[in-house]
């Protein structure tokens, strides 16, 4: 933000991130993002898992710790000793926010539960982020993300008709749990304004993993069975998905039955699929996608992508062009959208962080801290949080 803006939202409040890998470090992220004051509590030789997973970048992070942990700072602590315990209450007590994910009970042996530190400080808020509910019979199961996909019925949505489980290319449960952790911080947040206490959120992977579901989910409730597969297309939606042009493939996603008329008249220059009964409503064209689909394919087909997505565009017609992840990293859209930033290492030199998704008043929220080394800022915070 500038000079003149006026702040961030959650500047002032002070976060203990004591949890590790991705569910909760980005729900700690996030929460610095706006703002807060991040720190990150971490074991002093271990570090967080992550600082062991992806490419090495300088000596203790690596590209999977980046991507969950600008804007904090770090403090190494050993929790297994009682000075470590201690030193933890001591922060606590300056705190607002702790997220942590310890298995279900692992914080209480060290003195560090939800109702051992609401005694020292009634206005925290604490996070506990679980693999499966903490009041039920797997509240001590460790839960991983691919094991959450695989329980939740995610794996078997995905892919093609006939093929077997297949997991998203990310931890979309860590992902999802991480940014719902966040909303619910925000809102106890909110509520402690007004009445001046604390409240303990809990989530649980498997709960969000099955969130993720959404009108898949409802859709196989109210079958009794599972829905069908559909790939890269949509399976309520016609014509949406992935589509070979001539020289290369296009994404084409038509949301509505004006949509579709404008994509057959003006783009394909075939108004008679638009005037066919069968496919003037949504509804229509799903019954019927066998008979519309080898129609759109042959269109498509015989032009080339870029003279498409003009055409399309200029038509109003949701589309885009399929790129490689480096190549979507690179382009001008990320570029001029400044959503990769080049920040300070003392080791490497410099190091890529992805910007905040989040904008404010026009003005996208900024990396005020890159990723952290592992207990390098201890000095800073035992000066900042405790004099």
């Amino acid at each position: 933000m500038t000079a003149t803006s006026p702040g961030l939202p959650l500047a002032g409040v002070r976060v203990l991130d004591f949890s590790r890998v991705l569910a909760g470090p980005l729900c700690a992220q996030v929460l610095g993002d706006f703002g807060a004051d991040v720190v990150k509590i971490e074991h002093p030789q271990r570090g967080d898992d992550t600082r062991d997973w992806g490419i090495r970048v300088g000596k203790t992070e690596t590209t999977y710790f980046n991507s969950m942990n600008r804007n904090k700072r770090s403090i190494a602590l050993d929790l297994a000793t009682p000075e470590g315990q201690d030193m933890a209450r001591q922060l606590v007590a300056k705190a607002d926010v702790l997220v942590q994910n310890f298995k279900t009970g692992g914080m209480e042996k060290m003195g560090l539960g939800y109702e051992q530190l609401r005694a020292i400080n009634p206005r925290l808020v604490y996070v506990s982020v679980t693999g499966y509910n903490r009041g039920g019979p797997e509240a001590k199961r460790p839960g991983y993300d691919l094991v959450i996909q695989g329980q939740a019925g995610i794996m078997a949505m995905n892919g093609e008709e006939g093929q077997g489980p297949l997991k998203f290319g990310i931890a979309a449960v860590d992902l999802m749990t991480g940014m719902a952790s966040a909303q619910a911080v925000l809102a106890a947040l909110y509520q402690r304004e007004k009445t001046g206490t604390g409240r303990h959120v809990e989530m649980a992977l498997y709960d969000c993993g099955l969130m993720i579901t959404a009108y898949s989910g409802l859709e196989a409730l109210h079958l009794g069975e599972d829905p069908p597969k559909y790939g890269n297309a949509h399976p309520s939606i016609v014509p949406y998905g992935v589509f070979d042009a001539a020289d290369g493939p296009v994404i084409i996603s038509v949301g509505n039955n004006a949509q579709f008329e404008r994509l057959c008249v003006d783009a394909l220059q075939r108004p008679d699929l638009a005037a066919d009964e069968r496919f003037k409503t949504n509804l229509g064209r799903g019954q019927n996608r066998a008979a519309l689909l080898p129609e759109l394919y042959k269109e498509i087909g015989s032009r080339p992508r870029d003279q498409l997505i003009a055409a399309m565009s200029k038509a109003g017609i949701p589309c885009g062009e399929v790129l490689g992840l480096h190549e979507a990293l690179t382009s001008q859209r990320t570029r001029e959208g400044g959503l990769v930033t080049e920040q300070p290492h003392p080791v490497a030199g410099t190091t890529q962080v992805l910007a905040p998704p989040y904008r404010i008043d026009g003005e996208r929220l900024p990396v005020r801290r890159p990723p952290p080394q592992l207990g390098a800022d201890r000095d800073s915070v035992l000066r900042d949080w405790l004099g």
